[in-house]
């Protein structure tokens, strides 16, 4: 039995205080994870691309949208439209994957590296004197054109130097060890720039090689 004198007062003891805390920790995790992704405004600025691939039936139209915040370029979503119904449900998982790393990650480029790591069970192919592993690869080198283009990337085939007195501004080759006739493409068997395509066929002009594939 505990006696209680008369002068003693008995308080209750809040738990609002010890609540508060954790209440204000649990804020502050959440301004900090919405500091740390970029919030779509209403309107925002966008480049439509069409991709022809080997890899799909129809043409695919890429939409990247981007915003200026903080004088800084930040892209912000992409949408993958095609006639192709039955693609549909891949395009939309992509789409959505690829728009929450660009809201959420302050360095999105390792989407590209990753997208061209993506290799096709049916093999890569060449296009515009380019291998592609697959139809993920267009997709990152899509995304890589439209960082140059508005300005999140600076592109790295022009360069200035200084020859003679005269600046002069020099076009680097895309692919090292490529020269020749710009007519033709790189034949995937001696990485040469000797095929071309006649009737339908890919067919490597180089007599050391002899490549041809025909697609019917």
């Amino acid at each position: 039995m505990i006696k209680i004198g008369a002068n003693a007062k008995i308080e209750e003891i809040s738990k609002k205080t010890g609540n508060q805390s954790n209440i204000n920790k649990h804020d502050n995790q959440k301004a900090a994870q919405a500091g740390s992704s970029t919030i779509r405004p209403e309107v925002v600025d966008a480049k439509v691309y069409k991709l022809k691939s080997a890899f799909v039936k129809n043409s695919v139209f890429i939409t990247l949208s981007y915003v200026n915040e903080n004088s800084s370029i930040r892209p912000i979503e992409i949408f993958i439209n095609s006639k192709d119904l039955t693609r549909a449900p891949e395009y939309v998982v992509l789409t959505r994957l690829v728009s929450a790393i660009f809201r959420r990650s302050n360095d999105p480029m390792f989407i590209l590296e990753e997208l061209q790591g993506i290799f096709d069970p049916n093999g890569g192919t060449f296009k515009e004197g380019k291998y592609y592993h697959s139809f993920y690869a267009e997709i990152a080198d899509i995304i890589e054109r439209f960082f140059f283009d508005v300005g999140i990337l600076e592109r790295p085939d022009m360069r200035s130097m200084e020859d003679s007195g005269t600046l002069e501004t020099v076009v680097l080759a895309r692919d090292e060890g490529n020269a020749g006739n710009l007519a033709f493409r790189i034949c995937q068997q001696c990485n040469n720039r000797t095929l071309k395509t006649e009737n339908g066929c890919d067919i490597c002009m180089s007599p050391e090689c002899g490549y041809s594939r025909c697609d019917k």
